[in-house]
């Protein structure tokens, strides 16, 4: 469907929204490197101004999946990611907990970056454990059968972003692509936590992946995080045998003990690295914690599970068995 991108920027101008096929043209003409600096940032601020919806979201990550470089997952496979865009410069948990999924055997398609607006991305704490984050895209398949987890290294996935790349870094804001990236994971997942920088926007991103085909899926909010935390009270929505629901989660409702972000607080990706070496020998405290409740959730969204309680059982036994250990080294050999 080809699409006049003046008359789509002339709709938003007046407040209008687009459908979810307009939406998926306009796209579609960006990432095909069609579209002007000017008309790019255009677009993008008509609709983070009046507010992106659901149908434009669902367009949007239809032209981004349709490009990206896809990843032969087993059946099964989950993503545990964030949006990134707390600026919370915390420990890596979502990194944490594909080797805690990946030592029970759950296969992780772990989609993720360099730091863009975190101190330490997954990419970055990978690389400095021992993983090749670049290892031949062919053999990621192998690697994710053999590991249970391989690190989906963004940039090489969805090379068609390049075209927004410029006008995202002029306008210096949120815009739509910082929600569209853990929506359009290469290994096409129909299972995935999410960690979301803005509660109000896990509803629509849980309606948009149901529209996509996912079948299971939490979209979490902690204390200002990008994942559950034990700092506090969490907002999660989830989606589950074709119901979506909204609940709050409290550490204290599966047993965990309160401690503040400050906690978790992270450093480079020696300083991460090292206290992600550290949690996967036994170290305990407030990162094993947050690891294990988000682990938890992933079992649930894993359909391992039934519930958190279960959940944390299962994860820390991972952790205390060696089992996640485990996980990271055969990781590590495998891309050598």
């Amino acid at each position: 469907m080809s699409i006049n991108l003046k008359s789509v920027l002339a709709r938003l101008a007046v407040g209008e929204t687009l459908s979810a096929e307009d939406a998926e043209a306009a796209f579609g003409v960006i990432m095909s490197g069609e579209a002007t600096p000017a008309q790019i940032a255009g677009l993008l601020m008509a609709m983070r101004v009046r507010g992106e919806t659901v149908a434009e979201i669902t367009g949007a990550v239809r032209a981004m999946r349709s490009r990206m470089t896809r990843v032969e997952a087993p059946p099964g496979a989950i993503d545990v990611c964030g949006t990134g865009g707390d600026n919370a410069g915390t420990l890596n948990v979502s990194t944490a907990v594909t080797f805690v999924l990946a030592g029970l055997e759950v296969p992780v398609a772990k989609h993720g970056n360099r730091a863009l607006s975190s101190r330490t991305g997954g990419a970055d704490v990978l690389t400095e454990l021992g993983v090749n984050v670049d290892v031949p895209l062919e053999r990621l398949p192998g690697i994710l059968r053999t590991a249970h987890c391989a690190f989906l290294f963004a940039p090489r996935h969805h090379a068609a972003l390049r075209h927004a790349a410029g006008p995202r870094v002029e306008l210096g804001t949120r815009t739509i692509f910082n929600l569209l990236g853990p929506l359009a994971n290469p290994a096409e997942v129909r299972r995935q936590l999410t960690g979301v920088f803005d509660p109000a926007w896990a509803r629509p991103m849980v309606e948009t992946l149901a529209s996509l085909g996912t079948e299971s899926c939490w979209l979490v909010h902690g204390q200002g995080l990008d994942e559950l935390t034990v700092a506090g009270d969490n907002q999660v929505v989830e989606l589950r045998d074709g119901r979506i629901r909204a609940f709050t989660l409290a550490p204290e409702d599966v047993g965990l003990a309160r401690a503040p972000v400050a906690a978790i607080r992270g450093g480079d990706a020696t300083v991460n690295a090292a206290a992600l070496a550290a949690l996967l020998r036994g170290a305990a405290g407030p990162y094993r914690d947050t690891v294990l409740l988000n682990a938890a959730a992933g079992l649930i969204v894993a359909g391992r599970v039934g519930e958190l309680r279960e959940g944390l059982v299962l994860a820390a036994s991972a952790l205390d068995g060696g089992a996640a250990l485990a996980a990271l080294e055969t990781l590590r050999r495998e891309t050598a």
